[in-house]
């Protein structure tokens, strides 16, 4: 969550960027940078944001399994033996 704490000019971060980047690694807090009065854009330490990228990647892949078996409840999928079959065809993968 975002803290309107956290909300600066770009300015100021330009001014003092080592300083926000260190308070960044520390906190693990994202921070929005505004451009007159509006905000513009958040920035956010590279270790909270590639895990920020992992959790979206499981939950995709959460959200496709979840996907899959209700395409399979409703009679849309194919054998298990049928799909590695094509598989095996596709990627040139052996049997």
């Amino acid at each position: 969550m975002l803290s309107l704490s956290d909300i600066h000019p770009l300015s100021e971060f330009q001014r003092s960027a080592k300083a926000f980047l260190a308070r960044l690694r520390e906190t693990k807090t994202p921070m929005v940078l505004t451009v007159n009065g509006k905000a513009a854009v958040v920035i956010q330490d590279a270790e909270s944001y590639q895990q920020l990228l992992d959790k979206i990647e499981l939950l995709e892949s959460m959200a496709g399994v979840r996907k899959s078996i209700e395409e399979f409840e409703r009679g849309e999928g194919i054998p298990l033996k049928e799909a590695w079959k094509q598989l095996r065809e596709k990627y040139g993968l052996p049997d």
